[in-house]
């Protein structure tokens, strides 16, 4: 059981966002989730993110906003397109007004615990800047992506650039420093422990979901009801995928895996819903390929994926070979897929084994066409009974293991 002391926790998120303004959610759920608890909760954060909808109107730096319980204190930054080095300087300018405001900051909120939790590591130096300052504070710094590996083996950027070695820097600092680590990726230890983190510092609390946008979801825009419900009329078997359209995504594999499932007169259905910079490039292959069953469909609003995935027989989650899927499997389309009680086909490469681990479905190599094919064949040819038993476990481990209530109660524990 968690402790319920009250606790006033500082959290560091550069991108940290709300069901409102858009991406990024994590930090909103779980901060909910501690309020709920009787802990006190602010949140410092960049006033501009790329990863939002809407961003909050700002005119003065640490501007204030109560979300939800969550006191909220935003930063100006600048604005910026992509990531090139508009996006660096954002990051400098977020660091550095933290940096010179670190002491203020301290006696003001006189945080119990200080979590850094931003996608790069830099933010490690502000927290523990901050720790000096407070009084018995403890920093946690929670990884969601696995900066600078990500950018090196996934963005070709060079160890020897300056940005790279600022990140790696930072990174050695984070697992050296901090108190104790988070990691949302579940295999990442030995990486840590090799770059300085003691035994017994490192955590595994991954991403999850909200019950309640299950309880009452929004409704499916009518085009998409209309496909679906046609499908289904006609007795396909629905392959859905929902999320982005990029390189990354490897939907160009589960295009060939279509046409493979048409050259032997499947009944299978490919479903793809989701944008991004990708999609043209697939409509197009698709249709240069004669493909008849695959369908491209609108993104719909987070909150409508429950009524989408509800139409699917089974959810499809890949992704391009990637030596950084060493480190695991932390991707928010999992965990709503288990919730929906759909078999999973998750063709990616990893040691890691959620999805069978979890009865939730099949795990195939990423970019081979023909494992997908076939375990699609395989679930078509299957007894209904067996895919609903899947498609329960399924459910039954998002429920006991994922909900945020469950990651914040045990991320509370660690207070």
């Amino acid at each position: 059981m968690a402790d319920t002391k009250r606790k006033k926790i500082l959290l560091i998120n550069h991108y940290a966002g709300s069901p409102a303004m858009g991406m990024e959610f994590r930090p909103y759920y779980l901060a909910r989730e501690w309020v709920k608890m009787g802990h006190r909760v602010d949140i410092l954060a960049a006033d501009f993110s790329h990863l939002r909808t809407e961003n909050p109107k700002v005119d003065h730096d640490f501007s204030y906003e109560m979300i939800d319980g969550i006191r909220y204190h935003w930063v100006r930054t600048r604005t910026y397109d992509g990531n090139g080095a508009a996006r660096a300087i954002t990051m400098e300018q977020f660091l550095r007004k933290l940096w010179f405001a670190a002491k203020k900051i301290s006696r003001k909120l006189e945080p119990d615990v200080i979590i850094t939790s931003s996608t790069y590591p830099l933010d490690t130096f502000v927290g523990q800047r901050l720790r000096k300052t407070a009084k018995h504070a403890k920093l946690i710094h929670e990884v969601h992506d696995m900066w600078p590996a990500t950018l090196i083996e996934v963005g070709g950027m060079s160890k020897r650039n300056p940005f790279t070695v600022a990140m790696q820097i930072g990174e050695n600092s984070a697992y050296r420093n901090s108190d104790l680590v988070v990691s949302l990726p579940p295999l990442t230890e030995p990486y840590m422990r090799e770059h300085g983190l003691e035994e017994g510092k490192w955590h595994h609390i991954p991403n999850g979901i909200v019950e309640e946008e299950w309880a009452d979801p929004e409704p499916l825009p009518e085009e998409h009801r209309e496909l679906l419900s046609r499908l289904r009329e006609r007795g396909r078997f629905t392959v859905g995928y929902f999320g982005g359209h990029a390189l990354s995504n490897a939907l160009d594999v589960l295009l060939d895996a279509a046409a493979k499932a048409e050259e032997r007169s499947s009944r299978a259905s490919f479903v793809l819903v989701g944008d991004g910079v990708e999609k043209e490039a697939l409509q197009e292959k698709a249709k240069q390929m004669g493909l008849k069953e695959v369908y491209f469909l609108p993104k719909v609003p987070k909150k409508a994926v429950p009524s989408l995935v509800e139409w699917f027989d089974c959810s499809y989650v890949g992704a391009k070979n990637s030596s950084l899927y060493r480190f695991g499997l932390c991707m928010n389309k999992i965990f709503d897929s288990m919730m929906a009680g759909k078999p999973i086909l998750c063709a990616i490469s990893t040691p890691d084994d959620i999805i069978t681990r979890n009865g939730a479905g099949v795990m195939v190599p990423s970019d081979a066409p023909e494992a997908i094919d076939a375990a699609v064949e395989a679930w078509e040819k299957a007894p209904a009974e067996e895919l609903r038993q899947m498609g329960e476990q399924a459910h039954r481990a998002a429920v006991e293991k994922y909900t945020y209530r469950k990651l914040a109660e045990d991320f509370s524990t660690l207070f």
